[in-house]
């Protein structure tokens, strides 16, 4: 019967060993055995190599987004416009291409650069001066007769306008940017992408969301700024704009930035009560500091319209500089020469389309040469 006794012992003493064995692998104090693959592909007479401790990918550090650098973006719209079927292009083309100016040809030339939105007097400036230069020679000389049309078209666009952007810091005061106009053109996004044009120059810029009437654009505002680390202060919505205005220029004050912009609600021309609410954000703003520009938005598109939206808006703030945005092979073009000559301010940037780099310097001569195919 001892035989009997040690056998039980023996037996229960390997149930302990192969139980402890399976406790220490369950809490990972010993490795788990190979996987089949690995036996496999071990050399015969060699221990298999031990599993690889997998790759630790640690995470980017948060980056932000380099802004193209505003020299090259006007590049882009001087390209569409040489390939588009731009209706001030198109009449020029038009001209270009006939063998003989007869009264007809002329009267088709001014009809179609009315269409274009030049406006009546431009229209009539540029018409009887290209008439009494080609009156002797026509088109016979297509080189002579192009050189006339982007020197009388310079002209009426004007490059002698200042279309700098004054927004530099004084005496430790940022400079303030006020962007101004109606739902639809594009004014909120046009507040983020001139951030990326600034940040891309260098300069410190603070954000401020004015438009607390529309709950989407403060937050449409953060996220511009977001991406290029440009902060943006908020306000309630449904708040007062001019302190929320007001608090963003102290705070660019108290932060040294160069510049502070302000995005303004859409200011329906026909409510007296919000434009004149838009006047109080410009004086409550200038409390803390002098507002350097006071931009405002149309869109190229919208023709007689936008022009009585502009008119409106420069009596209130003051317009000193116009953003065109949709000024691409859509746009009609001769807008720019009619709100320079209506609001008697210059162009100074150029929406070309719908990404995140799709705003430019204003450049008078690349425009010209755009329209001409150059």
């Amino acid at each position: 019967m001892d035989w009997l006794f040690w056998a039980v012992v023996a037996v229960i003493g390997a149930a302990m060993v192969i139980a402890g064995i399976i406790v220490i692998r369950d809490r990972g104090e010993l490795p788990p055995p190979p996987e089949r693959d690995e036996l496999e592909s071990a050399t015969p007479g060699e221990p298999a190599e031990a599993p690889r401790e997998p790759d630790v990918v640690e995470p980017e550090a948060p980056g932000f987004e380099q802004p193209e650098a505003a020299g090259s973006r006007f590049a882009r719209l001087r390209r569409r416009l040489a390939g588009s079927n731009n209706t001030l292009a198109r009449a020029l083309a038009d001209l270009l291409s006939v063998d003989r100016l007869d009264s007809e040809t002329w009267d088709d030339f001014e009809a179609t650069l009315i269409a274009s939105d030049l406006g009546v007097g431009p229209t009539t400036e540029l018409t009887e001066a290209l008439r009494r230069q080609l009156a002797v020679d026509g088109v016979a000389d297509p080189a002579r007769a192009r050189e006339v049309l982007r020197t009388e078209l310079l002209r009426l666009v004007d490059p002698s306008l200042d279309r700098t952007l004054h927004l530099d810091p004084t005496d430790g005061v940022p400079a303030v940017a006020l962007v101004v106009g109606v739902n639809g053109t594009g004014k909120t996004t046009t507040v983020g992408k001139l951030a990326r044009v600034l940040v891309a120059e260098g300069k410190d810029v603070v954000l401020g969301a004015a438009d607390t009437f529309r709950a989407a654009a403060a937050e449409q505002l953060s996220t511009w700024g977001e991406r290029v680390g440009v902060h943006t202060v908020r306000g309630p919505e449904g708040g007062d704009p001019a302190s929320v205005a007001f608090d963003a220029v102290a705070q660019g004050a108290d932060t040294g930035a160069d510049v502070v912009i302000v995005d303004t609600a859409g200011r329906l021309h026909t409510k007296v009560g919000l434009m004149d609410e838009l006047g109080k954000v410009k004086r409550v703003i200038e409390r803390r500091a002098p507002v350097s520009e006071v931009l405002l938005v149309l869109d190229a598109t919208t023709g007689q319209n936008g022009m009585m939206q502009a008119r409106i808006f420069a009596e209130v703030v003051d317009v000193t500089g116009v953003v065109l945005t949709k000024l691409d092979g859509s746009a009609k073009g001769g807008i720019v020469v009619q709100v320079q000559r209506e609001l008697g301010v210059p162009v100074k940037l150029v929406g070309l389309g719908e990404g995140v780099d799709d705003l430019a310097p204003f450049d008078p001569e690349g425009f010209v040469a755009g329209i001409l195919g150059e």
